[in-house]
Parts: C-alpha cells; structure tokens; sequence
C-alpha cells in the first residue's frame, strides 16, 4: 500500500474511532423493566436506572426530563454517588418533570421510578395494535438545546379487546395452517372490521366462524389427500398382483 494511500485512510479511522466511542459512551438507560403490554385502568410502576451521565457529550451539569402518557403519575427520582450510597431524592407529580443532575454534587446514577394509570385507548387499530409512550427521557441544556435518550411504548388494551384479539390471532394461525382459505380470510377481516369498530362481541364470534371454516377446510384437504393416497395404494396392489400373475403364468409355460 502507498504512503499517499494510507494517510488517505488515517482520517477515516479516526473519524470512525471518535464515533465509536461517542456511541459506547453515551448517557444509557442500564436497566428497565417498562412493561409491554398493560391493562387498561391498572396502576402499572417500572423503574429506569440511568448511567454514562457525563459522557457524549461530556457535560458536567444538565436537566434529565421525562414525559409519559399515563394518567395519575408520580415520579421518584433517586441520585446515587460513585459507592452507591443515596445523595438525594426528589418526587414529582404529574405527566413530566426536570431534574437537575451535576457532576459538582458526586451525581453518578440515576434510578427513576415512574407510578401511573394505564391510559384509555383512543383509537383500537389491529395492526399495529394499540399503544401509548409509557416513558420518553431527554437531556436537556439551559439555552433550549435537547438531545433524546430513549423513549418506551406499551401497548394497552381493555379485557374485551383482548379477547377479541386473541380470538383474530388463533383464526388467521388456522388459516395459515390451512394453507389459506378465501372464504375463512374474508370472515377473518370482517373480524378485524369489527374489532376496529370496537365490536369485540362481534368481533370474536366472525373470527370463530373464519377458524372453523379453515379447520373444515383442512379436513376435507386431508380427506382428499387421503383418498389420493389410497387410490395410488390400491392401483399400486394392482399392479403387484398383475405382476406376479404374469410372472406365475410365464414359469408354468403360459398356461395355469
């Protein structure tokens, strides 16, 4: 390789190496446990444990924010130093909060513990199902400037729209092991029709009809394949017997 060729390549390495480490050093989310999927109406809790705080980019003090979509919230957020030991605890209520977080104050972790209702669902899509932002985090700088950390989504539904649901699932799962059925797949999206109609009632006794139309269909499949087996079979025997007739009739000199 030339000279000329390899300090080409340096600044490329370079680069590729400073955004490496920006990527590895990043304010993380270490440890989570959001839900993903919830009940609507349930009082659902999940802690977000927060590290890397100074590193990409590497400030020494900024705001932590958070936003839900649940209702009722509180927050609890809990400012461990370097051994672990709590430096601070604060409680805020409702759908956001800021919290200061500085080097200065021996700030190294960040445990956050968000408390709500799982919110009513405004629109019931079946594909993609549901789902509201159970927890957006930012980092934010005073002058505006904001940079996202991560952001979780649940998905939420009520105990009939859950039903009706799993209902949709186990009909389009017979169907597919049916190999497909026209008749099935049209009652199956008049289910899905009504589930989005928010007639789950209806919605579960189509999806019913639509499995047991691909489950009569794979049947009758597995008759006729059956059927075709046992015809190959019996023209099979035939043939057998034919065969060794002959060969029985040759060995006596072609008489019985």
């Amino acid at each position: 390789m030339s000279s000329n060729r390899c300090f080409r390549l340096i600044p490329l390495v370079l680069v590729s190496l400073v955004l490496a480490a920006g990527v590895a050093g990043a304010v993380t989310i270490s440890d989570q446990d959001a839900p993903s999927s919830a009940l609507v109406g349930s009082q659902v809790s999940s802690t977000f444990t927060f590290s890397n705080l100074y590193q990409n980019p590497s400030y020494e003090s900024w705001t932590l924010q958070g936003q839900t979509e649940l209702e009722n919230v509180t927050w609890t957020v809990e400012l461990l130093n370097q051994a672990g030991a709590v430096q601070g605890q604060q409680s805020y209520d409702g759908s956001e909060f800021q919290q200061p977080i500085s080097l200065e104050n021996d700030v190294a972790t960040v445990n956050v513990q968000i408390t709500g209702t799982v919110p009513p669902v405004q629109n019931f899509t079946y594909s993609p199902a549901p789902s509201f932002v159970f927890a957006s985090f930012e980092l934010a700088r005073q002058g505006g400037s904001s940079a996202p950390i991560q952001e979780f989504e649940t998905q939420h539904y009520t105990q009939e729209s859950q039903d009706a649901r799993t209902a949709i699932d186990e009909a389009q799962t017979a169907i597919d092991e049916a190999g497909g059925n026209q008749q099935a797949q049209t009652t199956l999206n008049n289910a899905i029709s009504a589930y989005e109609a928010e007639n789950f009632g209806n919605a579960i006794d189509l999806a019913n009809q639509a499995q047991q139309r691909a489950t009569s269909a794979q049947q009758q499949s597995q008759l006729i394949q059956y059927a075709i087996f046992a015809v190959i079979g019996l023209v099979i025997l035939i043939a057998i017997v034919g065969g060794v007739y002959w060969y029985r009739k040759q060995q006596r000199g072609g008489t019985l």
